[in-house]
């Protein structure tokens, strides 16, 4: 895998491309923010793991240019902000995931490989799990050849767990994903969601999973 870290701490560069090296991947490092653009918008990697706080240009205005530019490089956040409204601009920016510092190596490893095979996945909309067909295109999920009945935010958490499966989405992903800044997305509301979805997905084979304090993965049904 190829993957761009914009990143301007060198401790925190070291550390990260260390352990992206030691999983096989390659690396390019870039510490300022002008530089990371343009390594960005050449499309030439797989996966971008940006800073937000950068000299010569920041993490949001980078992410701009680079969705501006058509580019559709699966980007992870890495920011110190844990404000929900920066989270949800950089998502409605175009950012796929983030994490906030400190982190985990292990968690930011596996977060970058799931959006790898998401991003390997946007060619073919039709993700297919155990019995469970989905067409990401027309927003449409089948039991076999039954169509599944789901409202819009039912079909959005579906779609999302399964661009992951079988990995686990956090939570606070799914609130901000599904929810934004409305007052009704509180993890009750997810949960009351996630209820109903599984109600649904009787019958095709898979099942949603809680890990608790982290938060939802789909997988086949074992047994």
């Amino acid at each position: 895998m190829r993957i761009l870290l914009v990143e301007d701490s060198a401790d925190i560069a070291d550390a990260i491309e260390t352990r992206f090296r030691r999983d096989g991947h390659s690396v390019t490092v870039a510490a300022e923010g002008h530089d990371g653009e343009a390594y960005a918008i050449s499309g030439e990697f797989d996966v971008m793991v940006l800073d937000i706080n950068l000299p010569g240009q920041d993490g949001f205005a980078i992410l701009r240019a680079v969705r501006a530019s058509g580019v559709p490089t699966p980007v992870l956040v890495v920011t110190a902000r844990n404000q929900v409204a920066d989270k949800v601009s950089l998502l409605d920016l175009g950012a796929d995931d983030y994490l906030v510092k400190p982190f985990d190596l292990a968690e930011l490893s596996a977060r970058v490989r799931a959006l790898a095979r998401r991003g390997k996945g946007l060619a073919a909309p039709q993700i297919e799990i155990g019995g469970l067909r989905i067409d990401s295109g027309g927003r449409t999920a089948w039991r076999g050849t039954e169509p599944l009945d789901l409202g819009r935010r039912e079909f959005d958490l579906l779609e999302l767990l399964a661009a992951d499966a079988p990995n686990t989405v956090n939570k606070d992903l799914i609130v901000l994903k599904l929810f934004g800044l409305e007052d009704s997305g509180t993890p009750n509301a997810v949960e009351l969601l996630v209820s109903r979805l599984r109600r649904k997905l009787d019958g095709t084979g898979v099942e949603i999973q809680t890990r608790r304090g982290a938060g939802y993965l789909l997988r086949p049904c074992s047994g």
